[in-house]
Protein backbone atom coordinates (compact mmCIF):
# COMPACT_ATOMS: atom_id res chain seq x y z
CA UNK A 1 0.00 0.00 0.00
CA UNK A 2 1.29 3.45 -0.96
CA UNK A 3 2.30 5.55 2.04
CA UNK A 4 0.26 8.76 2.35
CA UNK A 5 1.71 12.00 1.14
CA UNK A 6 1.99 15.12 3.30
CA UNK A 7 0.68 18.51 2.26
CA UNK A 8 2.47 21.61 3.53
CA UNK A 9 0.88 25.05 3.24
CA UNK A 10 3.30 27.83 2.26
CA UNK A 11 1.98 31.39 2.70
CA UNK A 12 3.08 33.71 -0.11
CA UNK A 13 2.61 37.39 -0.98
CA UNK A 14 -0.23 38.92 1.07
CA UNK A 15 -2.86 36.18 1.13
CA UNK A 16 -1.77 33.52 -1.37
CA UNK A 17 -1.02 29.91 -0.60
CA UNK A 18 1.41 27.65 -2.41
CA UNK A 19 1.34 23.97 -1.52
CA UNK A 20 3.99 21.29 -1.23
CA UNK A 21 2.87 17.71 -1.92
CA UNK A 22 5.49 15.65 -0.14
CA UNK A 23 6.04 11.96 -0.84
CA UNK A 24 7.68 9.94 1.98
CA UNK A 25 10.76 9.75 -0.25
CA UNK A 26 11.09 13.53 -0.02
CA UNK A 27 10.13 14.06 -3.65
CA UNK A 28 7.86 17.08 -3.78
CA UNK A 29 5.46 18.81 -6.16
CA UNK A 30 4.87 22.54 -5.78
CA UNK A 31 1.39 23.92 -6.51
CA UNK A 32 0.98 27.57 -7.58
CA UNK A 33 4.26 29.19 -6.50
CA UNK A 34 3.40 32.89 -6.64
CA UNK A 35 6.90 33.72 -5.44
CA UNK A 36 10.02 31.62 -5.08
CA UNK A 37 11.61 32.70 -1.79
CA UNK A 38 9.16 31.21 0.75
CA UNK A 39 8.91 28.02 -1.31
CA UNK A 40 12.68 27.63 -1.51
CA UNK A 41 12.95 28.29 2.23
CA UNK A 42 10.36 25.60 3.01
CA UNK A 43 12.05 23.08 0.72
CA UNK A 44 15.45 23.77 2.26
CA UNK A 45 14.27 23.69 5.89
CA UNK A 46 12.57 20.34 5.34
CA UNK A 47 15.22 18.73 3.17
CA UNK A 48 12.84 18.16 0.28
CA UNK A 49 13.57 17.33 -3.34
CA UNK A 50 11.32 19.27 -5.74
CA UNK A 51 10.38 17.35 -8.88
CA UNK A 52 7.57 19.40 -10.41
CA UNK A 53 5.27 22.39 -10.41
CA UNK A 54 1.52 22.28 -11.02
CA UNK A 55 -0.05 25.55 -12.12
CA UNK A 56 -3.81 25.94 -11.75
CA UNK A 57 -3.99 29.00 -14.01
CA UNK A 58 -1.85 31.71 -15.54
CA UNK A 59 -2.33 34.67 -13.19
CA UNK A 60 0.97 36.08 -11.95
CA UNK A 61 0.06 35.57 -8.29
CA UNK A 62 0.05 31.82 -9.00
CA UNK A 63 2.98 31.41 -11.38
CA UNK A 64 5.26 34.36 -10.63
CA UNK A 65 7.80 32.24 -8.79
CA UNK A 66 8.30 29.69 -11.56
CA UNK A 67 11.25 31.32 -13.39
CA UNK A 68 13.34 31.70 -10.21
CA UNK A 69 12.48 28.17 -9.06
CA UNK A 70 13.68 26.83 -12.40
CA UNK A 71 16.94 28.74 -12.04
CA UNK A 72 17.52 26.89 -8.78
CA UNK A 73 16.00 23.58 -9.87
CA UNK A 74 16.30 23.42 -13.68
CA UNK A 75 14.92 19.89 -14.04
CA UNK A 76 11.48 20.68 -12.66
CA UNK A 77 8.54 19.60 -14.79
CA UNK A 78 6.05 22.47 -15.09
CA UNK A 79 2.45 21.34 -15.65
CA UNK A 80 -0.41 23.52 -16.83
CA UNK A 81 -3.41 23.45 -19.12
CA UNK A 82 -3.13 23.10 -22.86
CA UNK A 83 -5.28 26.22 -23.21
CA UNK A 84 -2.69 28.29 -21.37
CA UNK A 85 0.18 26.53 -23.17
CA UNK A 86 -1.26 27.44 -26.58
CA UNK A 87 -1.31 31.09 -25.51
CA UNK A 88 2.10 31.00 -23.81
CA UNK A 89 0.55 32.22 -20.56
CA UNK A 90 2.50 30.09 -18.07
CA UNK A 91 6.27 30.68 -17.96
CA UNK A 92 8.55 27.76 -18.78
CA UNK A 93 5.67 25.28 -19.06
CA UNK A 94 6.97 21.84 -20.08
CA UNK A 95 3.90 19.58 -19.79
CA UNK A 96 0.60 20.81 -21.22
CA UNK A 97 -2.37 18.73 -20.09
CA UNK A 98 -5.75 18.17 -21.71
CA UNK A 99 -8.91 16.54 -20.43
CA UNK A 100 -8.34 12.83 -19.94
CA UNK A 101 -4.55 13.04 -19.92
CA UNK A 102 -2.72 10.90 -17.35
CA UNK A 103 -0.73 12.67 -14.66
CA UNK A 104 1.16 10.95 -11.87
CA UNK A 105 2.90 11.97 -8.67
CA UNK A 106 5.16 9.08 -7.80
CA UNK A 107 2.69 6.15 -7.92
CA UNK A 108 -0.39 8.31 -7.36
CA UNK A 109 -2.68 8.93 -10.28
CA UNK A 110 -3.80 12.55 -10.40
CA UNK A 111 -7.25 13.43 -11.69
CA UNK A 112 -7.40 16.60 -13.74
CA UNK A 113 -10.53 18.75 -13.54
CA UNK A 114 -10.82 21.45 -16.15
CA UNK A 115 -12.71 24.24 -14.41
CA UNK A 116 -12.99 27.33 -16.63
CA UNK A 117 -14.73 30.43 -15.38
CA UNK A 118 -12.20 32.40 -13.36
CA UNK A 119 -9.94 31.92 -16.38
CA UNK A 120 -10.62 29.76 -19.42
CA UNK A 121 -7.45 27.74 -18.85
CA UNK A 122 -8.11 26.89 -15.21
CA UNK A 123 -7.37 23.34 -14.08
CA UNK A 124 -7.74 21.74 -10.64
CA UNK A 125 -5.68 18.79 -9.46
CA UNK A 126 -7.17 15.96 -7.37
CA UNK A 127 -4.55 13.76 -5.72
CA UNK A 128 -5.07 11.33 -2.85
CA UNK A 129 -8.35 12.98 -1.88
CA UNK A 130 -6.88 16.50 -1.91
CA UNK A 131 -8.26 19.06 -4.37
CA UNK A 132 -6.06 21.98 -5.44
CA UNK A 133 -8.61 24.35 -6.89
CA UNK A 134 -6.64 27.53 -7.53
CA UNK A 135 -9.03 30.48 -7.71
CA UNK A 136 -12.07 28.66 -9.06
CA UNK A 137 -13.39 27.37 -5.72
CA UNK A 138 -12.49 29.03 -2.44
CA UNK A 139 -13.42 28.05 1.06
CA UNK A 140 -16.93 29.54 1.39
CA UNK A 141 -16.62 31.34 -1.94
CA UNK A 142 -15.44 31.28 -5.53
CA UNK A 143 -13.28 33.36 -7.84
CA UNK A 144 -14.35 36.28 -9.96
CA UNK A 145 -15.20 35.58 -13.58
CA UNK A 146 -12.41 37.18 -15.57
CA UNK A 147 -12.84 35.09 -18.70
CA UNK A 148 -15.84 32.82 -18.30
CA UNK A 149 -19.63 33.13 -18.25
CA UNK A 150 -22.00 32.28 -15.40
CA UNK A 151 -23.01 29.07 -17.19
CA UNK A 152 -19.37 27.99 -17.60
CA UNK A 153 -18.36 28.91 -14.05
CA UNK A 154 -21.39 27.27 -12.45
CA UNK A 155 -20.72 24.05 -14.36
CA UNK A 156 -17.12 24.08 -13.10
CA UNK A 157 -18.28 24.54 -9.52
CA UNK A 158 -20.82 21.75 -9.98
CA UNK A 159 -18.05 19.36 -10.99
CA UNK A 160 -16.27 20.06 -7.71
CA UNK A 161 -19.43 19.95 -5.60
CA UNK A 162 -19.96 16.42 -6.94
CA UNK A 163 -16.64 15.14 -5.56
CA UNK A 164 -16.68 12.78 -2.55
CA UNK A 165 -17.73 14.66 0.60
CA UNK A 166 -14.45 13.93 2.40
CA UNK A 167 -12.37 15.49 -0.39
CA UNK A 168 -10.09 18.11 1.19
CA UNK A 169 -10.06 21.54 -0.45
CA UNK A 170 -6.82 23.51 -0.81
CA UNK A 171 -7.56 26.81 -2.53
CA UNK A 172 -5.39 29.66 -3.74
CA UNK A 173 -6.08 32.42 -1.20
CA UNK A 174 -6.94 33.06 2.42
CA UNK A 175 -10.30 34.71 1.81
CA UNK A 176 -12.40 32.54 4.10
CA UNK A 177 -13.41 35.07 6.75
CA UNK A 178 -14.69 37.59 4.19
CA UNK A 179 -16.35 34.85 2.19
CA UNK A 180 -18.20 33.65 5.27
CA UNK A 181 -19.45 37.18 5.93
CA UNK A 182 -21.06 37.14 2.49
CA UNK A 183 -22.38 33.61 3.07
CA UNK A 184 -24.08 34.82 6.27
CA UNK A 185 -25.61 37.72 4.30
CA UNK A 186 -27.06 35.24 1.83
CA UNK A 187 -28.23 32.71 4.45
CA UNK A 188 -28.50 34.41 7.85
CA UNK A 189 -30.25 31.38 9.36
CA UNK A 190 -27.63 28.81 8.35
CA UNK A 191 -26.12 27.48 11.59
CA UNK A 192 -23.33 25.71 9.69
CA UNK A 193 -22.07 29.11 8.56
CA UNK A 194 -22.05 30.38 12.16
CA UNK A 195 -20.08 27.34 13.29
CA UNK A 196 -17.58 27.68 10.46
CA UNK A 197 -17.10 31.37 11.25
CA UNK A 198 -16.20 30.52 14.84
CA UNK A 199 -13.81 27.81 13.67
CA UNK A 200 -12.07 30.09 11.17
CA UNK A 201 -11.77 32.98 13.63
CA UNK A 202 -10.01 30.65 16.05
CA UNK A 203 -7.66 29.32 13.38
CA UNK A 204 -6.73 32.77 12.12
CA UNK A 205 -6.23 34.08 15.66
CA UNK A 206 -3.57 31.39 16.03
CA UNK A 207 -2.00 32.33 12.70
CA UNK A 208 -3.13 29.09 11.09
CA UNK A 209 -4.66 28.72 7.62
CA UNK A 210 -8.38 28.08 7.26
CA UNK A 211 -7.65 25.31 4.77
CA UNK A 212 -8.01 22.47 4.21
CA UNK A 213 -11.73 22.07 4.56
CA UNK A 214 -13.93 19.31 3.20
CA UNK A 215 -16.28 19.38 0.25
CA UNK A 216 -18.98 18.38 2.75
CA UNK A 217 -18.28 21.58 4.70
CA UNK A 218 -18.42 23.59 1.50
CA UNK A 219 -21.73 22.03 0.53
CA UNK A 220 -23.09 23.24 3.87
CA UNK A 221 -21.78 26.83 3.89
CA UNK A 222 -20.66 27.97 0.44
CA UNK A 223 -23.47 29.91 -1.27
CA UNK A 224 -21.88 29.29 -4.68
CA UNK A 225 -22.37 25.55 -4.16
CA UNK A 226 -25.87 25.95 -2.71
CA UNK A 227 -27.76 27.13 -5.80
CA UNK A 228 -30.56 24.64 -5.04
CA UNK A 229 -31.08 25.59 -1.36
CA UNK A 230 -34.46 27.35 -0.93
CA UNK A 231 -33.02 30.19 1.17
CA UNK A 232 -30.26 30.81 -1.37
CA UNK A 233 -32.72 30.79 -4.26
CA UNK A 234 -34.94 33.27 -2.42
CA UNK A 235 -32.01 35.60 -1.71
CA UNK A 236 -30.70 35.37 -5.26
CA UNK A 237 -34.13 36.20 -6.65
CA UNK A 238 -34.25 39.25 -4.39
CA UNK A 239 -30.86 40.22 -5.82
CA UNK A 240 -32.17 40.10 -9.36
CA UNK A 241 -31.71 36.49 -10.51
CA UNK A 242 -33.50 36.14 -13.85
CA UNK A 243 -34.78 32.66 -13.01
CA UNK A 244 -34.23 29.79 -10.58
CA UNK A 245 -31.80 28.01 -12.91
CA UNK A 246 -28.44 27.20 -11.27
CA UNK A 247 -26.59 29.52 -13.66
CA UNK A 248 -28.94 32.45 -12.98
CA UNK A 249 -28.78 31.90 -9.22
CA UNK A 250 -25.00 31.79 -9.42
CA UNK A 251 -24.85 34.92 -11.60
CA UNK A 252 -26.93 36.96 -9.16
CA UNK A 253 -24.82 35.86 -6.20
CA UNK A 254 -21.57 36.57 -8.04
CA UNK A 255 -22.71 40.07 -9.00
CA UNK A 256 -23.66 40.73 -5.38
CA UNK A 257 -20.36 39.42 -4.09
CA UNK A 258 -18.41 41.58 -6.55
CA UNK A 259 -19.79 44.69 -4.86
CA UNK A 260 -20.18 43.34 -1.33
Amino acid sequence: MLAPMRIDVVPCLTDNYAYLLVDPSGNTVIVDPSEAEPVVAALSERGLNPVGIWATHHHHDHVGGIPELLERFPRLEVVGSGYDAERNRIPKLTHAVQAGDPLWFESRRVRLLFVPGHTLGAVAYLCDGALFSGDTLFSAGCGRMFEGTPEVMQASLASMRALPPDTQLYCGHEYTEKNLQFAAFVEPGNEAIDERQEQVRALRAEGRPSVPCSIAQEQAVNPFLRWDAPAVIEKARSLGAASTSPADIFAALRRAKDSY
